[in-house]
């Protein structure tokens, strides 16, 4: 694959072969963000996990301390008080049965949905079209809620949801390329704490195998997967 000039000369500074620590995979990072616009920062972690096992699913969400740097469109289906609650709260997109049909048809414009528990039933048909994108709400990740303003207002905050593919790969983003570096460490700290305490139960033998960085169109940057503890004391150092 030809690569730009740019993403060459980024990979050019990163030591495959070396694992880094999580302060110093934050400042390469940053280092390395080429793009025009400001670069989102993204962690990949491989996993220990079997996740064709039901009991070895990890799934879940977390409020990042400094957000994400991106102000989701949060669609919610909701009915009455509760779609004014939604609207208040500064929700995008609010309707029923009509929205239902549009996302049916394909409409996408959204980051995240949220539904009542009562329309539910209409809004699981539209799995073919939300499953595959990770947008279908969920009673785990606190998606599927009568508190629909609360949850507006998490994901607007910086909430963000993660879930291990088929591969046993699981991704997330930290912050932008122009968040200071503690921030974006802190929001790693934040999202790893949580995946840690996820640890399926009948997962076997070693749980965190691999961590990567990278920013948007930028190459993947190696860190040490056995730093998980006291992240943030590290920024300090």
């Amino acid at each position: 694959m030809k690569r730009s000039k740019s993403y060459n000369n980024a990979a050019a500074q990163i030591d495959r072969d070396a694992l880094l620590s999580p302060v110093d995979g934050v400042k390469l990072a940053k280092k390395t963000a080429s793009t025009k616009f400001d670069a989102t920062v993204e962690v990949a972690l491989r996993l220990g996990v079997d996740p064709r096992k039901a009991d070895q699913m990890v799934r879940g969400t977390v409020n990042l301390p400094h957000g994400t740097g991106k102000t989701a469109r949060v669609l919610v289906f909701a009915t009455g008080d509760r779609a004014e609650e939604a609207r208040a709260a500064g929700a995008d997109i609010v309707g029923a049965d009509e929205l239902i049909d549009e996302v049916a048809k394909g409409r996408l414009d959204f980051d995240a949905v949220v539904a009542t528990p009562d329309l539910m039933g209409k809004v699981g048909r539209l799995g073919r079209v939300l499953g595959p994108r990770g947008l279908m709400p969920n009673p785990k990740t606190g998606t599927v809620t009568p508190a629909v303003g609360k949850a507006v207002t998490e994901i607007k905050g910086g909430k963000i949801e993660f879930r291990v593919d088929r591969h046993a790969n699981l991704h997330f983003i930290i912050g932008k390329a122009s968040f200071e570096e503690r921030q974006l460490l802190e929001n790693y700290a934040a999202a790893l704490d949580e995946v840690l305490r996820l640890k399926p139960s009948a997962a076997k033998g070693r749980y965190l195998k691999k961590v990567t960085f990278a920013t948007s169109m930028g190459p993947g940057i190696p860190v040490d997967p056995n730093i998980t503890r006291g992240l943030t004391a590290e920024g300090d150092a």
